[in-house]
């Protein structure tokens, strides 16, 4: 027997007992799927992390570091609510050009009652005190004074000669899809403007700009993430993102081996986001589509269905994430909700769709923006984002195994005959490896079909470079359940027996 050690060396004469400690064998451990959230901060903001990745463990600190009311804490508020315990950084953003978005509120008439003003500003709730005989004048500073007592808001307001003027505490285009909304939950649940006063609200909008991604992508460098939040869904921003993401040159290319998934989400009617869909073809983004009617912002959207994604794909790397639900958002009204058709159209085009029920606005189907090869036919090989973490998971199990059990082998052909115990690895060996990894992973749910792989796993040593081997490693992903389908060939009385 030769036994091959790593540091006691072989002339050694002192007496008497050494060992070494080789851990080869001993490593089960899984890699950490890291989160992150790249959100913007309040134009305010003057953090020193900003700018750069930094490990946030409490909204306490996201509050601080983006400003209170910022998408940043936002972000990071709703992701907390749906995983409480999962390692999640962010990347602080803040817009150098643009402008504000901008709303107001128009009050005119006297109150003949008293009451309180309803307002729902990106899914919260203001109320105001409203007196019998407020005028106008009084009812906007009661109102734009709760606005600016409640510093979780993304606006500030200014009365003036009953008008309230909101502003988004930061520049750029997000601040239009922050939600006004008048007495949301109606009459039937206590929500009514005071007689006599009248309320117009107008959408916010004049927001222009977002942050410099290139510079976002610079600051993230090549520290691995596997959920990646992104809150803009502009084709500027998802072009850098679709670059930095790439197979050929970007975290999922043979260089980096990084891997990650990015999600975001998109508010519009069926035909803006169709269009949005038929734009993108890209396996590394998955992006929600959000009605028009609902209140929360689609940063807040997306940071939940990043969230929930993390809780289930953490869990269990090859399970659908369907159902999922997104604790604290609201969905839009009954008539302004994607019917099963328009639902189908979403799915056809690249776009993720989600659906209400059971109390909670849930996650229905996770699918990536790739729909075409590179002959622009149709391909379905990418479709759903899943797919993405497992093979991500399974890559990344392989990787453990070979650089921990033969990081430092000695390569050999097949037949060589060579003493036991010595640190030399052939081919053969490296095949018997990844047909036991493959059983394990089979046991564990991963994948199917293990007597196949064996029969098409190609191991060999190459022909030009002696200290190489390449192998071809055919998995047989395990699907999830998604379509059941049923048909009742019902009778109203079986025939007798003949």
């Amino acid at each position: 027997m030769s036994i091959g050690f790593s540091n006691i060396p072989a002339d050694m004469r002192v007496p008497l007992f050494y060992a070494e400690m080789d851990n080869s064998a001993a490593n089960s451990a899984s890699s950490s799927m890291r989160r992150l959230i790249v959100g913007q901060v309040n134009d305010a903001a003057s953090a020193a992390e900003i700018g750069s990745l930094v490990l946030v463990p409490s909204l306490a600190l996201a509050k601080n570091i983006g400003g209170q009311g910022s998408m940043l804490a936002a972000m990071y508020d709703a992701w907390r609510k749906v995983d409480p315990v999962g390692e999640v950084w962010c990347l602080p953003l803040k817009a150098s050009t643009g402008t504000a978005a901008t709303a107001t509120v128009t009050i005119t008439g006297t109150a003949t009652e008293a009451g309180l003003l309803n307002l729902y500003v990106g899914g919260v709730r203001v109320q105001a005190n409203v007196i019998n005989t407020s005028t106008p004048t009084q009812a906007a500073t009661a109102l734009a004074a709760q606005i600016n007592a409640a510093v979780a808001l993304p606006v500030t307001a200014v009365a003036a000669a009953g008008v309230v003027t909101l502003t988004c505490k930061w520049k750029g285009d997000s601040g239009n899809d922050i939600a006004l909304q008048q007495n949301r939950l109606g009459k039937a649940n206590g929500e009514f403007t005071p007689a006599g006063l009248t309320v117009v609200a107008t959408a916010m909008t004049g927001g222009v700009g977002t942050p410099d991604q290139v510079a976002a992508l610079a600051a993230l460098g090549d520290e691995p993430f596997e959920f990646m939040c992104v809150p803009w869904s502009d084709t500027t921003t998802l072009d850098a993102w679709q670059l930095a993401m790439s197979d050929s040159a970007g975290r999922w290319s043979w260089s980096k081996q990084l891997f990650g998934h990015v999600y975001s989400a998109k508010r519009g009617t069926l035909g803006t986001l169709v269009a949005a869909g038929q734009a993108r073809n890209d396996q590394h983004m998955t992006i929600q589509s959000v009605e028009p009617g609902v209140p929360q912002p689609v940063w807040v959207q997306a940071a939940s269905w990043t969230a929930r994604t993390a809780v289930f794909i953490s869990a269990d790397a090859s399970r659908p994430t369907q159902s999922g639900s997104m604790p604290g958002l609201d969905p839009a009204p009954p008539s302004g909700r994607f019917t099963l058709t328009e639902r189908q159209s979403l799915l056809s085009y690249g776009m993720a769709t989600a659906y209400y029920e059971g109390g909670y606005l849930r996650i229905q189907r996770s699918i990536t923006t790739y729909q075409k090869n590179a002959f622009g036919q149709a391909d379905n090989s990418y479709l759903d984002s899943e797919t993405m973490h497992q093979s991500a998971f399974i890559i990344r199990r392989l990787q453990g195994v070979i650089t921990s059990k033969y990081g430092r082998h000695k390569l050999a052909s097949d037949g060589t005959r060579f003493g036991a115990g010595q640190p030399i690895v052939t081919p053969s060996t490296i095949r018997g490896e990844l047909i036991a990894q493959y059983a394990k992973l089979e046991q564990e749910g991963h994948v199917e079909n293990a007597e196949l792989f064996a029969e098409h796993l190609i191991v060999e040593r190459d022909g030009n470079d002696p200290s190489r081997v390449n192998v071809l490693f055919p998995p047989d992903y395990i699907n999830g359940l998604r379509v059941f389908a049923l048909l009742n060939q019902f009778r109203l009385q079986y025939d007798a027996a003949a």
